[in-house]
């Protein structure tokens, strides 16, 4: 097995949402804003090439969207899907499987593309894979998290005959090697995949910890539906992930990639930031 860091661009998010009750004199410190109060958030994904199968976790905000939709997150920097995998020696029809940890637009928007007046999936060869509950959930969106389920992001998926569901049962085996868990405090049934590589735990995080800047506790986004919920899964994570060593792979921080943890006197902190590519 490969592990391979996709860059597909940066974006920009409102940091008192992305920190909730926390403090801009606080979170500024580590994720300082803009004149307008944005941060800068990468949107990284993870490409696992392990014998036949190339699966892609993630896909960014994608590029269909129309420039006023664009225009409230100021995306920037060179990179993209389809550039990193060209870098790797790839294509996306060399994508076998996606993995979408959540269906929120930054996560799934470039699982499908345009092709002329037609959505269609971006990977034309790949089995895209959510779960039933998740799915229901942003099909029939609360008005509270409706606009980050957008229906040209999602439908064309399922239309394609390409979706398929992974049970929803905490650590279950999807592959050999790959775990998944389960969260649901920053929308329901959100998957994490726990990946056995080189003799380590790599967790891609997704939202549960959207940077280093979120580790302490109370560090929650107001993004999330049951923050509550969050502030339990994150404890309950951190205390598993420190007790075995996890190397955390970290889809929003715009500076590390990785990260281990160790027990400080604050409590659960970064021990070492690294790249994939130095295990």
């Amino acid at each position: 097995m490969k592990l391979h860091t996709i860059n597909t661009g940066l974006f920009k998010l409102d940091g008192g949402a992305m920190f909730g009750v926390v403090p801009k004199a606080i979170w500024q410190k580590t994720n300082p804003a803009d004149a307008n109060n944005l941060c800068t958030w990468a949107m990284r994904c993870l490409l696992i090439e392990d014998g036949n199968s190339l699966t892609l976790i993630d896909t960014g905000i994608g590029n269909k969207q129309d420039e006023k939709f664009f225009s409230h997150y100021y995306l920037h920097g060179e990179d993209s899907i389809d550039k990193s995998l060209v870098n790797l020696g790839f294509s996306t029809a060399d994508i076998t499987d996606v993995f979408l940890t959540h269906l929120h637009f930054d996560h799934v928007g470039g699982a499908v593309i345009r092709d002329g007046e037609k959505l269609i999936p971006a990977f034309k060869n790949a089995t895209y894979w959510s779960n039933e509950k998740h799915w229901q959930w942003a099909i029939e969106p609360n008005a509270r998290e409706k606009a980050s389920f957008l229906k040209e992001n999602i439908l064309p998926i399922q239309e394609s005959g390409q979706l398929k569901f992974i049970s929803e049962q905490d650590n279950i085996e999807w592959r050999k090697g790959i775990n998944i868990g389960f969260a649901y405090g920053h929308t329901d049934a959100m998957m994490l995949p726990k990946i056995n590589y080189k003799g380590k735990t790599i967790v891609y995080m997704a939202d549960l910890l959207p940077s280093v800047g979120h580790l302490p506790l109370p560090y929650v986004m107001a993004y999330d539906m049951f923050p509550l919920k969050t502030l339990n899964e994150k404890q309950a994570f951190l205390e598993e992930a420190v007790n075995n060593n996890y190397i955390l792979f970290l889809e929003h921080d715009p500076i590390h990639e990785s990260c281990t943890l160790q027990r400080t006197e604050k409590g659960i902190r970064v021990a070492e930031t690294f790249n994939l590519s130095d295990i």
